[in-house]
């Protein structure tokens, strides 16, 4: 465990320290919270299958619910307010020990290269050095405490397995999620660009996972839904590397020229999509514009992370090819 770097930022910081001030308090609300977790991988599994059918959070991955009892993290079935992902017991997946560094410096990546707000996130340890990925959640309300009402996309759009079958997260379309976008959110002309530039992230950083369920609105103070900050970002192409580049296709029964000739989405598909986003032609071309320049600070994080050495290569060659797509006009 590393005593130089934020576990959260992945700032510099001094030794003995495991978190800076700022990402302290977001993370913890201020306090000093041990990055060594008090029970072990084997108590972890336990917990997991001993309350899976309790614990109401999606997905494949290995997860539970904790909640902070004065300074320390203990596992929970209710009133959780953290999720803890320890490196996945699933096979087949390379790089599989770099699960918990790829969502936490691709979560780093968005919010501090591209101003994305996303939830609080770092990484703890179990006590023989394994890391895992923890993450705040941010539907519950900072004043009682309790559930604040939150909507993904599939939800939003009426599709669940009873209704459209194992895939039913999948079949869509980014087109069709700013479309409900614009039907369930009242603030959607401002949502639209932040959804925009969530979509263009998602496929530059080369997370072919971004699915309806990884969209969601969260209720406001005031009561209106609005889109939520961004959750279950990372790099799948590294773990996947034979994967679609995208969870969902850009456009409903649509190609654009450059993609038939292609075969892959570049910068003139984003244009079509950011235009059927209703965006204005110059905040597209900015938005682009920023991606396209944005390696050099990604670099910087993704060098700064816990990625293995050789993850880091990878993860950075994805990323590269990934920009040189949305430079093709």
């Amino acid at each position: 465990m590393s005593q130089d770097r934020c576990l959260s930022t992945l700032a510099d910081i001094g030794a003995g320290r495991h978190f800076t001030a700022a990402a302290k308090k977001r993370l913890w609300s201020g306090r000093n919270v041990p990055p060594v977790l008090d029970f072990d991988r084997a108590r972890f599994g336990q917990l997991r299958r001993e309350n899976a059918t309790r614990i109401s959070i999606s997905g494949i991955q290995d997860k539970i619910s904790l909640r902070l009892d004065k300074n320390r993290l203990v596992p929970t079935t209710a009133n959780g307010d953290y999720i803890l992902k320890p490196i996945p017991s699933l096979e087949g997946i390379e790089c599989l020990a770099d699960v918990p560094a790829n969502e936490h410096v691709t979560m780093q990546i968005a919010a501090q290269v591209f101003r994305i707000p996303t939830a609080a996130n770092g990484l703890v340890f179990f006590q023989d050095g394994a890391p895992a990925y923890i993450v705040r959640r941010f539907d519950r309300s900072a004043e009682t405490g309790g559930k604040l009402h939150q909507e993904d996309f599939c939800q939003l759009s009426g599709r669940s397995a009873e209704t459209g079958g194992p895939h039913y997260k999948y079949d869509s379309s980014y087109e069709e999620v700013g479309e409900l976008l614009y039907r369930y959110c009242p603030a959607a002309r401002i949502a639209a660009l932040k959804l925009f530039r969530l979509i263009v992230f998602n496929y530059l950083i080369g997370n072919g996972d971004a699915h309806l369920k990884n969209f969601s609105l969260l209720e406001s103070r005031d009561g209106d839904m609005l889109l939520s900050p961004a959750y279950d970002l990372l790099n799948t192409s590294l773990h996947f590397p034979h994967e679609s580049r995208t969870a969902l296709e850009c456009f409903r029964d649509f190609e654009t020229p450059q993609f038939s000739a292609h075969g892959f989405y570049t910068a003139a598909d984003f244009r079509e999509l950011g235009r059927r986003f209703k965006l204005p032609l110059k905040t597209i071309e900015a938005t682009l514009a920023e991606f396209r320049r944005s390696a050099p600070a990604i670099k910087d994080l993704v060098h700064r992370s816990f990625l293995s050495e050789g993850a880091r290569l990878r993860y950075l060659a994805i990323m590269k090819d990934r920009q040189k797509a949305l430079e093709i006009e």
